[in-house]
């Protein structure tokens, strides 16, 4: 039995439009509702922030990526990337289906600048003996520290995903060239540029024209993939989502 996955990431910018700084959580959880993914991996997701809280009437009583996930996706995990004085925040996988072995690994190069991770999950498809793999990254702006970073990634993979195992990596890699990801040794390809002959623009949302985000894979069929460009994304977060269907 054949079905598409639906899958997006999306960085939320913790909650927060672009432009003016306005506090659009709500949206934001409504628009990803609208969207209809069965998997969602989040990055700039805000664990816990006591400050805003108390000063934004609107803030959640849960962790964002819980509100988010609440009555839409019942299975999810967290990776704490960035800590600091007021909370937390890092990535998340939101997932229509159980979701197992999560590990968050820090791939930031700094300690004072611990902001970028990896998180690891497995999930359980229906009518699959084999689960798919998921990764959920958010990659640093200086070339040299995401080259650092995407070595980690491939090195993590070779280590602790079978090679013959399906898999999604997805998030924000802050690379707009696009070279560092499909002369690996991995075996993965970006699903817009394969059914494109280009990366999906995602930054700025307001006018995109960097290709910021991906949507890569292994052991899977494309056949749907876009940028989610059109009203209300464009007024929420700096990102604007991409989506990608896989036949399964």
């Amino acid at each position: 039995m054949s079905f598409e996955l639906n899958v997006l990431t999306y960085n939320m910018h913790k909650g927060f439009s672009g432009l003016d700084r306005r506090f659009v959580l709500h949206a934001m959880r409504e628009a990803l509702a609208n969207s209809n993914s069965h998997l969602v991996f989040l990055q700039e997701v805000q664990g816990e922030h006591k400050r805003r809280a108390n000063r934004i009437a609107a803030w959640p009583e849960l962790a964002q990526y819980e509100f988010i996930a609440q009555e839409l996706w019942p299975n999810f995990s967290y990776g704490r990337n960035a800590t600091h004085a007021h909370g937390h925040h890092g990535n998340a996988i939101l997932s229509c289906f159980p979701l197992i072995g999560c590990e968050n690994i820090s791939v930031s190069p700094y300690p004072f600048a611990a902001s970028r991770g990896i998180l690891h999950g497995k999930v359980n498809l229906p009518d699959r003996s084999d689960g798919l793999h998921v990764l959920c990254v958010h990659f640093g702006f200086v070339s040299y520290e995401r080259r650092r970073q995407v070595r980690r990634l491939f090195e993590y993979i070779v280590k602790r995903i079978p090679s013959d195992a399906p898999l999604v990596i997805a998030g924000d890699f802050n690379d707009w060239s696009g070279s560092a990801i499909e002369a690996s040794e991995i075996g993965v390809l970006e699903a817009y540029h394969e059914l494109h002959g280009e990366y999906a623009n995602t930054w700025p949302s307001w006018a995109p024209v960097f290709p910021m985000d991906r949507i890569y894979y292994r052991g899977l069929m494309p056949i749907a993939a876009r940028q989610l460009g059109a009203s209300p994304w464009s007024r929420l977060s700096d990102h604007i989502p991409l989506q990608a269907c896989f036949q399964i």
